[in-house]
């Protein structure tokens, strides 16, 4: 789809009419996401138009690519990949300088090493301080049996225990559907 694709179809999903300001639709807030949105180039045109019509933007990505290009009215969810994520040192590192206090750092976690370094890298680059909210997100199983997954209350003491500045993320659709259920 081109942009002017996207945007139509984002109107009539959001109820927004012609010439109407995306705050008066009746749902104001876009999330761009999907396996990583910042692999199209397209990505930053439309997140420009959304804002343009008045959209509150956010973006959900894998962290390995810089954020920076984005319009900085965009909020940013980053993903830091922890050791046992099979995807370890992918995070681009600039990402750090191009968050801000309307942004988001999430980890997620599927071991104690995973907690660990998400704990470390936290306090090392001061996240508490840069972002509105770091969150910490167990891991589920996969039901392949390819990765063990985190119960939320053992993470959750772990927090607890050294007494962190971040907010539990639990992956809602996984309570709601079968945690191998994709599409929801």
């Amino acid at each position: 789809m081109s942009v002017e694709e996207v945007l139509a179809r984002v109107d009539e999903l959001c109820g927004r009419a012609a010439n109407q300001p995306g705050p008066n639709a009746a749902v104001p807030l876009v999330e761009l996401t999907g396996g990583e949105p910042l692999l199209q180039d397209e990505i930053y045109p439309l997140a420009q138009a959304l804002l343009t019509r008045g959209y509150t933007v956010m973006i959900e990505t894998s962290g390995e690519k810089f954020v920076g290009r984005l319009p900085k009215e965009v909020i940013k969810i980053v993903d830091v990949k922890c050791p046992d994520s099979g995807e370890p040192d992918t995070f681009e590192m600039r990402n750090l300088e191009a968050v801000d206090a309307k942004d988001e750092i999430k980890f997620v976690l599927s071991t104690r090493r995973d907690y660990e370094f998400a704990r470390d890298f936290t306090r090392e680059h001061a996240l508490a301080d840069r972002v509105k909210q770091v969150l910490f997100s167990p891991a589920f199983a996969d039901p392949n049996g390819k990765w063990e997954g985190l119960e939320p209350r053992t993470l959750v003491e772990w927090i607890l225990a050294d007494g962190l500045p971040v907010r539990l993320g639990l992956q809602l659709h996984k309570f709601i559907w079968h945690p191998a259920t994709q599409g929801v």
